[in-house]
C-alpha cells in the first residue's frame, strides 16, 4: 500500500510517501514540506497548499491519504489554519477518488513509538529507524507526515476489518427490519 501522509499547516504542510504492508519493512518514496508565506493572503496560501499537494499526488500516485485529525488547541488562529490546510488535503484526495483516513496525533505517536505521549524527537527517531534513514527528516512536520503514513499502513488492516464488520452489522439490521415488517 502506498500512502501519502499529510501533517497539515498553512506555513509548513508536511508531506511524506511511504509504501509497504503491516509486518514488513517499509520504503520511503518521498518527503518534504509545502511552504507558504506567512504574510500572504489566506486564499493564496490555500491555493499554494493545494498546488503542492496536487504535485505530490501526481508524482507519487498514492492509494490512500492519511491526514492528521485537527484537535483543539489553545491558539484558535493556529487550529483554524491547520483545519483549512487539512480540508485542502482531503479535497485534493477526494477529487481523485483516493480514500482519506484521519488519525489523531496520539494515535500516530502510539503506533510509531508505542506511547501516545511521545515528543517530536521520539517520533523523528522512530521514523528514522523504521525507514532506515541516516538522519531524522527535517523539519519535524516532514517527520510527522511520514509517521502518519506509517501509522495508516499499520492500522489499515484492522480498520478495514472493523469497517467490514460494521457494514455487515448494518446489512443484518436492515434485513431483520424487513423480516419483522
Amino acid at each position: 500500500m502506498r500512502v501519502l501522509g499529510v501533517d497539515p499547516g498553512l506555513t509548513r504542510c508536511g508531506v511524506g510517501v511511504v509504501e509497504g504492508v503491516a509486518g514488513r519493512p517499509l520504503t520511503l518514496l518521498g518527503v518534504g514540506v509545502v511552504r507558504t508565506a506567512a504574510d500572504a493572503e489566506l486564499g493564496q496560501r490555500l491555493v499554494a497548499v493545494e498546488q503542492g499537494i496536487e504535485q505530490w499526488l501526481d508524482e507519487h500516485r498514492p492509494e490512500r491519504v492519511a491526514v492528521e485529525r485537527v484537535f483543539s488547541q489553545h491558539n484558535v488562529r493556529t487550529v483554524m489554519g491547520t483545519a483549512q490546510a487539512s480540508a485542502v488535503a482531503m479535497l485534493c484526495a477526494a477529487r481523485r477518488g483516493i480514500p482519506v483516513a484521519l488519525h489523531t496525533p496520539s494515535e500516530v505517536k502510539a503506533a510509531v513509538t508505542g506511547s501516545g505521549r511521545a515528543d517530536k524527537a521520539q517520533v523523528g527517531a522512530m521514523v528514522t529507524r523504521l525507514l532506515r534513514l541516516d538522519a531524522p527528516p527535517k523539519p519535524a512536520d516532514a517527520a510527522d507526515a511520514l509517521a502518519l503514513a506509517i501509522c495508516h499502513i499499520w492500522r489499515a488492516p484492522a480498520l478495514n476489518r472493523l469497517q467490514q464488520a460494521q457494514a455487515a452489522h448494518r446489512r443484518a439490521q436492515v434485513s431483520s427490519r424487513k423480516v419483522t415488517r
